[in-house]
């Protein structure tokens, strides 16, 4: 069964199928960003990524845009299949600095890949410094593309709070990684 809805801006009619569709290819390569911020492993991040969107698609008629935006909907789907996963896998870690990728992507020297390699291993090391929360707030922002209000009604803090630990999170980041580098 289909319903019928109407595209963002459009002012036509298309199917429910269509619709999804289109924000799969919006938001799926920021999903897959926020679960790779909490999962070292890539293919379970991308199953964990499909997953989420199966749950969605799942749930899609029932999606009301006038109670969340897509964008919130999705990543509450992704953060409760997080939990999930982490609940059932309590002996892991959601990262762990040794677990960094470490496959060049083809554009830049082996020295370029060697370098950027190691400050993701910098950057990983310095995120598990930081508390759940910070983390969690961390990765909406920057994996997940999403809107600091968009944060707060996530995680249950006010805009301005969102804004203060983002603010502290990224300076105790900035400090860890250039502390680190010298």
């Amino acid at each position: 069964m289909f319903v019928v809805l109407a595209l963002p801006g459009e002012g036509g009619e298309a199917t429910t199928a269509a619709v999804f569709a289109q924000l799969y290819e919006e938001f799926m390569p920021k999903v897959f960003r926020y679960v790779s911020y909490k999962i070292a492993s890539r293919s379970t991040a991308e199953d964990l990524t499909s997953a989420v969107f199966e749950k969605a698609l799942g749930g899609f008629t029932h999606f009301r845009a006038d109670k969340a935006s897509f964008s919130t909907w999705i990543f509450t789907i992704a953060r409760n299949t997080l939990i999930d996963y982490f609940r059932a896998h309590r002996n892991m870690q959601s990262l762990e600095a040794e677990d960094a990728p470490d496959v060049p992507d083809g554009r830049d020297s082996p020295e370029e890949d060697a370098i950027k390699n190691e400050e993701i291993l910098r950057l990983r090391h310095c995120m598990e410094l930081l508390n759940r929360g910070e983390r969690e707030i961390v990765s909406l922002k920057f994996a997940g593309e999403i809107t600091n209000r968009a944060i707060a009604r996530q995680v249950g803090f006010s805009e301005s709070n969102v804004g203060v630990i983002l603010f502290r999170a990224v300076r105790k980041l900035r400090e860890c990684v250039e502390g680190s580098s010298g």
